[in-house]
């Protein structure tokens, strides 16, 4: 577990950025540059480079040059992990929380 620790901190960071969000959610529907990428963003192309390195450096996503243009992909495995981690505290807090509501109902009888 600890282990993961460090991977799922990089990408909650990352995630932490609105601006990062939406190039996380562009590049769901698929491959984009970064040209693409920057369109929607009021900031200049060097910014939106520094917070794909962010996306890439946490795993979320990779790209790759061919020739002059850049094109990043999202990693699903990394977003799997992530929903994984989140499930796992969802599924402990709805046991924590039927053992409330259990306790609750016999209160209420007795």
């Amino acid at each position: 577990m600890l282990n993961q620790q460090v991977p799922l901190d990089l990408m909650f960071q990352a995630l932490a950025d609105p601006s990062r969000r939406i190039m996380v959610e562009r590049l769901s529907r698929g491959p984009a540059s970064v040209s693409e990428l920057a369109k929607p963003l009021a900031m200049s192309l060097p910014a939106v480079v520094q917070h794909l390195q962010v996306l890439e450096a946490s795993g979320l996503i990779r790209s790759e040059k061919i020739g002059r243009v850049r094109t990043c992909h999202i990693e699903w495995a990394a977003l799997q992990t992530a929903e994984e981690w989140m499930l796992e505290r969802r599924k402990t807090w709805e046991h924590r929380l039927d053992r409330l509501g259990d306790f609750l109902a016999d209160q209420e009888k007795g």
